[in-house]
């Protein structure tokens, strides 16, 4: 049985079209993917992400015990801030990439994705041995609503903040608790449309007085509800990776594009962490395959699994692929062998049994 979020009356009050997502009943969208799109590279979009987990993390050991859990480096994160990071395996498997917020010196809110909430908080917990620490999965008792576009902060500041000069304030990838429209909030500037944007965690019971302000407040500035279909057409622009599509058990961080992070986490982490042997190898060689862009020469658009080939040679496989609304041609990210990862190198994507050439292109696909 999927489960619904505390905002699905609502949801069916505006005529969304759902589907299951990880579990979760979802709007998918709710008159016109696309306009929704274009709302919010335009105007403002709301959304509803309360499928997404939030684990509470406390306790004398938070910071230490993070630290060992996940690959990046917690206990340097000053209080306020964010930080993305992988949970990843002792074979080096990416089993989640989370965003953690620093609440406080012993607190931390963790935010899963929401197919891998159970997943991962039986893998932290597994992980807290041997550590003086809590943590408590307050997913159930949790909404999360996004408001996304460039008008973003006057929507903010038009419900009414009790701090209007931390709205405004507030850095990328930090968080504030506040109140709005007399709500109590956590109000983090993180997003995941390539936008401007906020997202605001709420307890459950107040979910639905909150999407009725940030409704309201909106009106003015153009906002409309945005389903799943919007976020993921702008997500993908953005070039920001999907677990289950760019990120998984059987792609390394190497072959996904965030060895970066690893190597920072190898360089700077003094302490052991989860997976740091089986990373450390990895980073001593070259990946076999790599995450790249694809645009298309022409209008028909990849979608995820289509084969890469050259010739007859299967050389890789598309992630995720869309017509982009923005830019007005398909595109595409795709895992291809390294030896075709370069820019400018043209690959025939399968499309149902006809080859379409795509040329391998930089990421980001579209930046504000």
């Amino acid at each position: 049985m999927t489960k619904k979020t505390p905002l699905h009356e609502e949801h069916l009050a505006l005529g969304a079209t759902f589907t299951d997502f990880g579990g979760w009943d979802m709007p998918v969208k709710y008159t016109n993917d696309v306009q929704e799109h274009h709302a919010v590279r335009q105007h403002a979009g709301l959304f509803d992400l309360s499928h997404m987990g939030e684990f509470r993390v406390s306790g004398p050991d938070a910071a230490a015990f993070l630290d060992y859990a996940l690959v990046s480096n917690m206990s340097i994160l000053k209080v306020g801030k964010a930080k993305y990071s992988i949970l990843v395996n002792e074979d080096g498997g990416i089993i989640d990439d989370l965003i953690t917020y620093r609440l406080a010196e012993d607190e931390f809110l963790v935010v899963p994705n929401a197919s891998n909430v159970e997943v991962d908080y039986q893998t932290l917990l597994e992980r807290t041995a041997g550590f003086e620490v809590e943590l408590v999965n307050e997913s159930e008792d949790t909404a999360l609503v996004a408001v996304q576009g460039p008008q973003a902060e006057e929507i903010i500041l038009a419900m009414e903040p009790s701090d209007p000069q931390s709205v405004r304030e507030l850095k990328y990838y930090a968080a504030t608790p506040l109140s709005l429209s007399g709500i109590s909030v956590l109000l983090a500037r993180t997003g995941y449309t390539g936008e401007d944007g906020f997202e605001i965690y709420v307890p459950a019971d107040q979910a639905s007085a909150l999407w009725s302000a940030a409704m309201s407040a909106g009106k003015s500035f153009e906002m409309i509800p945005a389903g799943l279909a919007a976020r993921d057409s702008l997500r993908l622009e953005a070039g920001m990776p999907l677990y289950g599509h760019e990120l998984g058990l059987d792609i390394t961080p190497y072959e996904s594009g965030l060895g970066r992070l690893v190597d920072i986490a190898l360089e700077k982490k003094s302490s052991d962490f989860v997976g740091r042997q089986a990373l450390s190898v990895l980073s001593q060689t070259p990946p076999q395959r790599s995450l790249v862009g694809l645009k298309a020469q022409q209008k028909r658009p990849a979608r995820a699994d289509s084969q890469l080939m050259d010739g007859e040679k299967n050389i890789g496989y598309v992630t995720s692929g869309i017509p982009s609304p923005t830019l007005g041609h398909p595109i595409a990210m795709a895992l291809v062998e390294s030896s075709y990862a370069h820019e400018g190198t043209t690959v025939e994507v399968d499309i149902r049994g006809k080859r379409a050439p795509f040329d391998v292109v930089a990421v980001p696909f579209y930046r504000r």
